[in-house]
């Protein structure tokens, strides 16, 4: 669920989406905050969001934020298209987004906050989220 509050909910916040709002949030499993992210795990991550434009295509961009630096995370399918979203994106129109976050054995034992966004074929974002996470063994 997106809220700007955490009240006993998961923190997940916008962080500005030009092109579309985001209706709902779904990161799973995550019971708690921060998200506890298991390494060698995958975890859900579903976006409904409602677009404003139109657009050919959607590319996820998505970076880990460590002390207020973004550094890019690689997720395996960049393309919103492949994700559940029937391109062409319609204007006026709710969209399911559905893909994994894979976290690597190899990634640190840290906390961080991941910034997700969902760009247009403007590079313009139909969402954008960012939740805190903390990896861990």
């Amino acid at each position: 669920m997106l809220t700007d509050d955490c009240d006993g909910e998961l923190c997940l916040t916008s962080c500005g989406s030009p092109s579309g709002k985001v209706a709902m949030v779904d990161i799973n499993p995550c019971a708690s905050q921060p998200c506890q992210l298991h390494k060698g795990q995958s975890y859900g991550v579903n976006v409904t969001f409602h677009s404003a434009v139109e657009s050919q295509t959607s590319t996820a961009v998505v970076h880990g934020v460590i002390a207020g630096v973004p550094i890019p995370f690689p997720i395996p399918m960049e393309d919103g298209c492949k994700s559940g979203i029937q391109c062409p994106i319609q204007k006026q129109q709710y969209y399911h987004y559905v893909t994994a976050l894979p976290v690597k054995t190899e990634y640190p034992a840290i906390k961080l906050v991941v910034e997700w966004e969902l760009r247009d074929d403007n590079k313009q974002d139909l969402f954008c989220i960012k939740f805190p996470v903390q990896i861990v063994s």
